[in-house]
């Protein structure tokens, strides 16, 4: 993307953030972002629901609350009955409406197959955003939601699991991360993302360079949603996962670290939690409050290093 070269722009794509930010005045700031993609669950309310939730994930990794939404729409109308496309935007403006995010309009195309999104608009205080240019060395990475969907929702297109069975994943990938933003806003971090397509290890490497630092991550202290190690280790796995671990050429891996677990560092999630950067003397804090938000994990995975910019050493830690 062409640099951009308004003073009003805080945050543009040079830093992979999840957002774009423009200043509006000395106190307020506009927070966009896009996000959209084909069916992941069975059940069309859900999948509205998710696609929600997963949008809106941007704005709060960037600090921001959401103002209101548009749907984007692509629909094989040939194909699909319109009351389906009714229940999927239907499960989408609830879940938005839930996050005090009405959806005021939109865009629909035919398609050659089903796709569902939300542009995002959102707000903040300039001086309190979380970008991925403000982690420092010394700061804990914190994960706030289980790892593993990306998995679990190959296995689900495989016919290898049912939607009830993957009851827990659906009910992370329906969770807003607003609980973990207003923790993070209240006790010191500067930095955060959220963990989607790229997984960790694509996310957090925004990260590392947009901070021009580098991490170690411990694997046994991710937290990881049942049976998808077993999954992984019999090559139920997304496309994207091996994309991005076949990128990933800043990484060294310690003693012990098998593929099934580079694998799981990678897996690519949808509407999964925030990666916060903390300062250590903000952690208790931090994780009471996100204790008190009751979120799905509140795990310390790793901390920012001064390696060189965005190298990545993980191991298995404890």
């Amino acid at each position: 993307m062409p640099a951009g070269g308004d003073p009003r722009i805080l945050v543009d794509a040079a830093t992979r953030d999840d957002a774009a930010v423009w200043r509006l005045s000395s106190d307020r700031a506009l927070v966009a972002t896009v996000d959209f993609f084909t069916p992941i669950v069975d059940d069309a309310v859900t999948w509205g629901r998710i696609a929600a939730v997963n949008a809106l994930s941007d704005l709060y990794a960037m600090g921001a609350t959401p103002l209101f939404g548009l749907t984007l729409v692509g629909w094989p109308r040939e194909q699909l009955p319109l009351e389906l496309l009714g229940d999927v935007l239907g499960g989408l403006t609830t879940e938005a409406l839930a996050a005090g995010c009405p959806v005021l309009g939109g865009h629909s195309v035919d398609a050659l197959e089903p796709h569902i999104g939300l542009v995002a608009i959102g707000e903040a205080h300039p001086d309190r955003l979380l970008t991925n240019a403000a982690a420092r060395p010394g700061d804990l990475l914190v994960l706030t939601k289980p790892i593993g969907t990306g998995i679990l929702s190959t296995a689900l297109k495989r016919g290898l699991r049912t939607e009830a069975q993957l009851g827990e994943a659906i009910h992370s990938m329906t969770t807003l991360n607003a609980g973990a933003m207003r923790a993070a806003l209240a006790h010191g971090v500067r930095a955060a993302t959220d963990v989607t397509g790229f997984g960790i290890l694509g996310h957090l490497g925004n990260i590392l360079r947009g901070g021009g630092v580098g991490a170690t991550l411990a694997l046994e202290a991710i937290p990881l949603f049942p049976e998808v190690r077993e999954l992984a280790a019999n090559g139920v796995v997304p496309g994207g996962t091996q994309r991005t671990l076949t990128t990933a050429t800043e990484v060294t891996w310690g003693p012990g670290i098998t593929e099934v677990d580079q694998l799981l560092v990678a897996d690519a999630q949808t509407s999964g939690g925030l990666l916060l950067c903390v300062p250590p003397a903000a952690l208790d804090g931090l994780l009471k409050a996100l204790a008190a938000e009751q979120t799905l994990a509140r795990a310390v995975i790793g901390a920012i290093t001064d390696a060189p910019a965005g190298t990545l050493h993980v191991s298995r830690g404890s």
